[in-house]
This record gives C-alpha cells, structure tokens and sequence, in this order.
C-alpha cells in the first residue's frame, strides 16, 4: 500500500516517493532558542516524530535533520532585555530544549545543527548567490532579489501583489523592492557578529535552514521539508526562492505543515497569561502521554484548541487504556503464547485498519479510533487468555507507532526496542565467530515476536511485522 501525503506545493495528496528510494530524507524547522518550549512547540516535535516513527515502520530509511536556530533578532532583544550574554542565553534554553525533548519521549534528530556553528557555509552560499545575480548589497546588508526569481509565492499561492499588501517594512531604505529579505545583516557594535566579505555581521533567518538543510541531508533536492503552517510565507517562500535560485533544482519535492495552537480560542502569548511551558503541563499533570492523546485526536494539519475539557479527555482516555494493560497483565502472568487461532483475526483486521488510516496522511484521529475499538473488543474477551495476550501486544506495538509508552507494561506483552536491538548484537557476534545456527534461532525468535530482520551491507536493518 502507498503512504500518502498531503503536498502544501501542489495541494493534493501524494504517494510517498523518495528521490533516493528507500531513504527518505527529511528537514524540519526546529525552535528558535530565546525562551522556554511552549506546549505549540510540543506540537510540532511529537507530530513529526510520529510521522518519523510511523515512515520508519513502513520500511523507509529516514534521516531526519532538526535545526536549532541560536542567532536571530529575538535571541539578541532577550538577552538585552534580560542583560545577559547571548551565548549564555541560547545555552540555557538548548539544554532546556533538550530536557524537554526527554520529556517528551522525543528522539533527536540524526543531526540537530546550530545556525551559529554553519556561518561560513551561509556565507559561501551568499556569495553564490549575488555571483548568479539574485542578490545585491547595500550599506546595510546583503538582500535577495524577490523579483528575480520567477516562480515567487507559488509555494504559499500569492502573487507579487497581495504579497506587498502584508510585507513588513524593512528599515534599509536602501532595498531594491519590498518584498526582498535579507541574507545577511549589518551588526551593531554590541551585537555577535561574523566577518564577512561584505560586512561584519550575522546571517538573515531564512539562509540559516535552506543552508543547514542542504549540508547536512547532503542533497540539494529534499524528500520533506517540514514546519508550522505559520512559517509557509515568508520563511519556507524565502527557502524555496533562495535554494532553487542557488541550484535550478527543486528544494524539496514534498512540503508538509502542522496546523496552529491555541488556548481557549485565543493564540498564546506571554502578555495574556495563557503561555503553558511543556514543563509547567508536566508539573501539573505529570504524565506526557496525556498531551499527546490530546494532540493525536486532532489531524496534524488542522488547529487545535487547547482546552481543560480536551485535557480531561485525554486524561480520561489514557485511563482507559492503562486500566485495560493493568486487567491483561494480571490474566496473562502466567500464559504461555500458542499459535494464533481464526479468533485472532478480527485483532489484524483492526491493525491492518490503523495501517491504512496512518497510510492516508497520518490520520491520527482515525488511528487512534482503531486502538480504542481494538481495546473494547478485549474488554468484551477478557477472560480468553490468548485473545487478550495477542490483542495487548497488537494495542501497545500501535501505541509504540505514535510514540506513547507504556513502559511498565510494554516488557510482558511486545519486545521492547532495546532488547531488539540487543539480539540483533549477539546474533552479529555469533555470525562473526561462524556460528550460523544459533543466529538463525534468534532470528526465528525475533521473527515469532513479530521483528523482521533484512540484513543490508550497512548492517542489519529491522521493523515490526505489519
């Protein structure tokens, strides 16, 4: 079956094709790292490490890249707000940032690159791109030429006009146009800056991604770029007009966005008091998985209201399922497994459902709705001991997809990540010293636990059975 995917380019869903099948590469803007993560942030890092997780499932190789972005006006007004040193600030706020991901249950990206650490790259970048013509610079900085790039607003669909209608005001009135950005700033004297061959100063925000993204998935057309519906225009305009203007390829063949958050109906801000730090919700509710049942009852792609009422039923849901693991694990302490039985196979068309739902552009609400209709059917079976063995570890590998973890319950029922991986080492040692039989019977043994091994010149790859 195909994965599908809805394309902010084209508007349409889209099978999942890699330029470089199987691997499959992806780019996301990650936080800007002048204040704590907020629960908006929470978002955006869980949705797209479910649809990590879940492409991975599905057999793709995924290399995923998460930039941080650690030099921007933002960081500079705080640390001047706060008077402190902005190398103090941004390290603050990246191991906030990475406690918070640990939290969260959050894996880091294969690279997670600081916009600080790539200067010169941004600079060999710039200087390629005013030798092609579509830069220029003035007293102030170094700014791209909107106008020149022709397809201009074809991934945010607005014309040259109504683009002017909305663009802010940039105070060089040295500008050739409105509409042109800058990829490099003139400094002040009390701001980090870079030497240049222009000026002393710091990169513009958007030649930050459309460099790192680039350099570090090593290719120059990108499989999916993604982000909050909010960065579409100017930033992910800006990306697409500098990357395709450098290269004359394009930048990334599928682009996907994450709806908005809000509380109470109203967007969240410091200044109204409705600012929730990912730490404060877990302060007060302790258990991630509550957020993100919350978040996986909505599609990715559309707002979502935070709310007391939703919370409850996030709380209320996940009470459901740990009561249910609590009941199968007191009836199956002692079971020994036994070959499946025709019973079983209303347990696989429900996973089969989720696989399908998942397949149409990660449908998490639908998903989530074949979990629960899998858990009342063992609720109704609960005293068949096989039934519910194999329903639990069905209903925890599903959970495992959309990255909730039901540790203390996880062990009994479905092998764990870590002890998979732990085989797939003895199993290399034991082929390394000549002894084929025995690494045949731990493949067999992973095989019965639902673990499909492929062994690849990088190694041995796995996923679970589907």
């Amino acid at each position: 079956m195909p994965v599908l995917i809805y394309n902010s380019l084209t508007r349409k869903k889209e099978e999942i094709i890699p330029v470089r099948a199987p691997k499959l590469n992806i780019y996301t803007c990650g936080v800007t790292v002048y204040d704590e993560s907020h629960i908006g942030h929470a978002r955006s890092l869980y949705i797209f490490d479910v649809i990590r997780r879940y492409l991975e499932h599905r057999g793709f190789k995924v290399r995923f890249v998460r930039n941080i972005t650690d030099i921007d006006d933002k960081i500079i007004n705080r640390a001047k707000e706060l008077n402190t040193d902005w190398k103090e600030l941004i390290k603050k706020y990246i191991d906030r940032y990475y406690q918070d991901l640990k939290v969260l249950g959050i894996e880091k990206g294969d690279d997670e690159p600081r916009a600080s650490e790539n200067i010169s790259d941004m600079i060999n970048y710039i200087e390629s791109l005013i030798n092609k013509g579509y830069a220029y610079i003035t007293p102030s900085g170094v700014y791209f030429s909107v106008r020149k790039f022709k397809d201009y607003g074809k991934l945010s669909g607005q014309s040259i006009d109504q683009m002017l209608t909305g663009v802010r005001k940039e105070p060089d009135e040295t500008k050739e146009d409105p509409l042109d950005f800058a990829l490099w700033k003139l400094s002040k004297p009390d701001e980090p800056s870079w030497d240049s061959p222009w000026l002393k100063g710091r990169p513009g925000w958007h030649i930050e991604c459309s460099t790192m993204s680039m350099k570090y998935l090593k290719t120059q057309t990108l499989d999916i770029h993604a982000g909050g519906r909010d960065l579409i225009f100017p930033h992910h305009e800006n990306e697409v007009a500098q990357a395709e203007a450098l290269t004359g390829k394009p930048f990334a063949k599928y682009w996907i966005h994450h709806g908005l958050l809000t509380i109470d109906g109203v967007k969240m801000s410091k200044s109204l008091g409705n600012f929730i730090a990912i730490k404060d919700f877990i302060e007060k509710y302790k258990d991630v998985n509550i957020l993100k049942l919350f978040f996986l009852f909505t599609h990715y792609s559309h707002p979502i209201d935070y709310n007391d009422k939703k919370i409850e039923e996030a709380k209320q849901a996940l009470e459901r399922i740990l009561i249910l693991v609590d009941k199968i694990e007191r009836k199956v302490t002692d079971y020994k497994p036994q070959a499946a039985t025709k019973k079983f196979n209303e347990i696989e068309e429900i996973k089969n459902k989720f696989i399908k739902t998942m397949d149409d552009d990660f449908n998490t609400p639908q998903a989530l709705a074949c979990i629960f209709e899998l858990a009342n059917i063992t609720n109704k079976n609960i005293n068949d001991a096989g039934f519910i063995f194999h329903a639990g570890k069905v209903i925890l590998e599903l959970l495992g997809i959309l990255g909730v973890s039901l540790c203390y319950a996880r062990e009994v029922l479905v092998i764990s990540d870590e002890a998979v991986k732990e085989k797939i080492l003895e199993r290399e040692r034991l082929r390394e010293n000549k002894d084929y039989a025995l690494a045949d019977q731990i493949r067999k043994e992973l095989e019965e636990k639902g673990i499909i091994l492929e062994d690849t010149e990088e190694g041995s790859i796995w996923r679970r059975k589907i």
